[in-house]
């Protein structure tokens, strides 16, 4: 069941590239990202009365609220970057791999912080740059500017997920998502009075798929995600998320008709397996714990 659920949550993650690519031909990044994020928000206020109503005290959430801030910062800084690099490049496929960039540079990161790289962690990242030239790259050896954004955005996101896993442990989880998707919906709808137009006609052409985005991706896969972690393993649940990527191209495909030249599959299948092997130290590791404790049960 938890492996079900963490991959229905990297497909609703993957469509959700789609409803972006969708939405940034009707309405502005700001306003997009506004309006998912408050859906997001309002969405998990049920869920957090069911699963920490009971324990959730004024004191908790004062506690919630600094971390929430400051992650929530991040969050509109990378949601904002992968939204624009979404909007110069209209590819789903091609934005779901490049913000999978993240999970490659999570570890790469951690060297700042005295975590020293595994050979796996070297691996992957290497794929994973080789992969990124395929994608990217073009004849002319030119990165174009939406990708550029979207490489950065990976960062952002690497930095939020490690931000989010330094603070989560100490504080209560569903009340710190709510609080940072309240944070960049905040931000999001005051650039968007600052710096876009909204059309009502435009808003309303692009309305559904904000609704799947904010509901669905942001609400609904977010819980999906917490209840998956809680019994599988992980590394494990790392990889199974980073199909998102995966699923994000075959909804371009199939929706948009979106198509990538031979060159291009070749970038994603390489930064896909870089992915991959960059968590596959985790799984060997807490396989080998558990065998032998399973051996030891044996008669």
């Amino acid at each position: 069941m938890a492996i079900f659920l963490l991959f229905l949550t990297a497909l609703i993650w993957g469509g959700s590239f789609v409803a972006q690519v969708v939405a940034s031909g009707h309405i502005g990044m700001f306003t997009f990202n506004g309006i998912r994020f408050a859906l997001g928000a309002l969405s998990l206020l049920p869920v957090i009365f069911i699963f920490e109503g009971k324990q959730l005290t004024k004191e908790k959430i004062k506690k919630a609220v600094p971390p929430g801030l400051l992650t929530g910062m991040a969050l509109f800084t990378a949601s904002t970057l992968q939204q624009y690099g979404v909007k110069e490049t209209a590819s789903a496929g091609e934005a779901g791999f490049l913000t999978g960039l993240y999970t490659v540079l999570v570890p790469v990161l951690g060297i700042l912080f005295r975590k020293k790289p595994t050979l796996f962690t070297a691996g992957g990242t290497t794929l994973a740059l080789v992969g990124l030239y395929f994608v990217s790259v073009k004849d002319s050896f030119s990165i174009s500017w939406g990708h550029w954004v979207m490489i950065i955005g990976a960062f952002f996101w690497a930095w939020h997920i490690i931000a989010v896993d330094f603070f989560v442990s100490k504080v209560p989880s569903l009340t710190f998502a709510c609080i940072q998707f309240s944070v960049c919906a905040v931000l999001s709808l005051g650039s968007m009075v600052l710096f876009e137009e909204v059309v009502w006609q435009n808003l309303t052409a692009a309305l559904p798929v904000t609704v799947y985005s904010g509901l669905m991706s942001v609400g609904v896969a977010f819980t999906l995600q917490i209840l998956g972690q809680k019994k599988a393993d992980p590394a494990f649940a790392a990889i199974v998320l980073s199909t998102e990527s995966v699923f994000s191209a075959i909804g371009g495909a199939l929706i948009l008709g979106e198509t990538m030249t031979a060159r291009g599959y070749v970038g994603c299948t390489l930064i896909f397996c870089g992915i991959v092997v960059s968590q596959l130290k985790d799984v060997i590791d807490r396989w080998m714990v558990k065998k032998p404790s399973q051996s030891a049960k044996e008669p």
